[in-house]
């Protein structure tokens, strides 16, 4: 049996210029954050001739061309390694909460085949191979920023130029900086999950189309991360929870599903309550609410009220990695 580990993420600055519409036309800038909580996949062998995959819904196929799951089939496709094969997936976390699952799932489930063929991958072969299943593949309007997060770990900065190569840095912060970002991020789930689908391909149509505003827009939020990522590796974690706020505002500005009156209440009131500020996780809709908090109990107390689930996380400094292979 194979098990792999895959971390899920927050975006801490810059998020929605990497999608290949924006960065094909004026590259991306973001930075992003593994977190300890985690995707796990798990194949191994069986004495049937087929093929069960096991997720939110249970499938036994004889051929990979019959499996429903797109990305389990795109996968299965790219490493021939025959059937009577059982596939499970588990999370820490629902999908469509805006944590990246998507890109977790597919570079879990990558790391586990190349495993099973007793393989080595780097990071990053793994994130550009689940990025060609996602976006090439499967033309999901999704960007490169999950994949390479879930492959790479740790807090880290991405560019990525026009031909869509990605350079990867870390985020080069003091110790004490980061003990203050574990200690004043919080995030609160919403109890709203959805597909982050509709609202990346009105991003993608738009930028497409020269949309004069939502390519304005994605400028901002490139130049924010810039701002982010100076703010950070100075040691100014006031400056970033303001600029959290700033670059949610900006969010907002795009319109097409972002948010909800509730959400929108919610962030208001973690506003009044002890946030310097925040931001919804992923793309928008639903998921999990992100604050910089310079007083957390009060942050905490006012989200319990409105029936808000915190949920506590570390930073993860390990991309996807093999836990079991026998």
């Amino acid at each position: 049996m194979i098990i792999t580990k895959t971390p899920l993420r927050i975006s801490i600055g810059g998020g929605g210029t990497d999608l290949p519409s924006y960065y094909s036309q004026h590259e991306a800038f973001f930075i992003s954050a593994a977190i300890d909580k985690y995707v796990y996949i798990s194949l191994h062998r069986t004495f049937r001739p087929n093929y069960i995959i096991k997720y939110s819904s249970l499938e036994e196929v004889e051929t990979v061309d019959e499996i429903q799951h797109p990305i389990v089939r795109e996968a299965f496709r790219s490493h021939d390694i025959g059937a009577n094969i059982e596939m499970v997936s588990m999370a820490d976390i629902p999908s469509g909460t805006g944590l990246g699952s998507s890109g977790s799932f597919t570079v879990g489930l990558l790391r586990a085949l190349f495993a099973s063929k007793r393989q080595h991958v780097s990071s990053y072969a793994l994130a550009e191979e689940a990025c060609s299943i996602e976006i090439e593949k499967l033309k999901e309007p999704v960007g490169k920023q999950d994949q390479y997060i879930a492959s790479f770990g740790g807090i880290t900065c991405f560019h990525i130029d026009k031909s869509g190569k990605v350079e990867v840095s870390p985020l080069r912060v003091s110790q004490t900086t980061l003990h203050d970002l574990e200690d004043n991020l919080l995030l609160f789930f919403t109890g709203y999950c959805r597909s982050a689908s509709g609202v990346l391909a009105d991003q993608k149509q738009r930028s497409e189309g020269g949309d004069q505003s939502m390519i304005s827009n994605l400028h901002s939020i490139k130049e924010m991360g810039f701002q982010i990522k100076g703010c950070l590796e100075a040691g100014r974690t006031g400056e970033f929870g303001e600029l959290m706020h700033e670059h949610w505002q900006r969010k907002l500005a795009r319109g097409g599903g972002i948010s909800l009156a509730s959400i929108n209440e919610w962030y208001d009131i973690g506003k009044s309550n002890g946030a310097v500020g925040g931001k919804l996780i992923g793309a928008g809709g639903g998921g999990f609410l992100l604050f910089y908090a310079h007083d957390r109990s009060a942050l905490r107390k006012a989200m319990a009220e409105v029936g808000l689930k915190e949920v506590r996380f570390s930073f993860c400094f390990e991309g996807s990695s093999v836990l079991q292979s026998m």
